[in-house]
């Protein structure tokens, strides 16, 4: 072989690069389009969750929590406080959330309080269902810190 580095090898190795990871992305894209089916909530998007999906948005709630790890880190992790809280059930979950929200703030010396927001009843439920249905998202075990 050549001991100088010829344009013809430098142009080979620019395109057969160039073709490789061209190859290579087209390859990650199809795995991803195929994966994600797979991955896809399969519970509907009824009007309570996106009416508690609004309050989320309304009361800032990502301003202090996170949310499947998007948000701040002031307050815990809420995309998988179903799982964690809700002991399998809907409804002991619902009255767990709304007792917990009618409770703040604690007033625990020491503690990060959270502020209390007034919400009625039925948009506790909704913002309950909110987080019902954004728990069962299939997010490949992340966050990886259960108690968020």
């Amino acid at each position: 072989m050549s001991e100088r580095f010829t344009k013809g090898m430098a142009r080979n190795i620019y395109y057969g690069g160039g073709a490789f990871f061209m190859l290579l992305f087209i390859g990650l894209t199809v795995d991803t389009v195929t994966a994600l089916p797979k991955r896809e909530n399969r519970d509907k998007l009824t009007a309570e969750v996106a009416q508690g999906k609004a309050l989320w948005e309304k009361n800032n709630c990502i301003g202090c929590h996170t949310l499947l790890g998007e948000g701040a880190y002031f307050a815990p992790e809420l995309g998988n406080v179903y799982t964690r809280r809700g002991m399998g059930d809907e409804q002991a979950f619902k009255a767990f959330f709304n007792a917990w929200m009618k409770a703040m703030p604690s007033g625990a010396e020491g503690r990060r309080q959270m502020p209390q927001f007034n919400l009625s009843e039925q948009e506790l439920d909704h913002l309950a269902d909110f987080l019902i249905w954004t728990s069962r998202i299939n997010t490949n075990n992340w966050p990886p810190n259960v108690e968020g």
